[in-house]
């Protein structure tokens, strides 16, 4: 068993494909239409048959506040591994991405956490082993 698809609800799925491939570097695997909305994934382009992230929209009626509760609190939707948190942290600084978490030890691992623009927090990591 692996993990095939894992998601974030966003605000907007057009606006969170721009974000996730033109600053974060995602590549768009699927996007196919559904009414209103679409199943709309990407991946990472170093494992484009890796896992992929749906964008999926955040109209049911408890996803809102969810969202606004993990915002809240601090808490991210979810996890990217990158090779090196402060070198990342540079480069999405540099494409305007806002952090909320500055690059930050944390044990064996230093993380980071931005606002995706789209209603999330997102925290990258590097873990020890890299």
């Amino acid at each position: 068993m692996r993990i095939y698809i894992t998601s974030v609800f966003v605000d907007d799925q057009q606006k969170a494909l721009d974000f996730y491939t033109d600053v974060l570097g995602f590549t768009k695997k699927h996007d196919v239409p559904l009414g209103e909305a679409r199943w709309l994934t990407v991946v990472s382009p170093e494992d484009p048959e890796g896992t992929e992230l749906l964008l999926e929209p955040s109209g049911h009626p408890v996803v809102g506040p969810y969202k606004a509760g993990l915002v809240a609190s601090g808490i991210p939707a979810a996890s990217f591994q990158v090779g090196d948190v402060r070198s990342e942290y540079d480069r999405l600084t540099a494409r305007g991405v806002k952090f909320t978490q500055d690059p930050t030890p944390a044990g064996p691992v230093t993380t980071a956490v931005f606002d995706d623009t789209c209603g999330n927090l997102i925290q990258i990591v590097t873990p020890p082993d890299l």
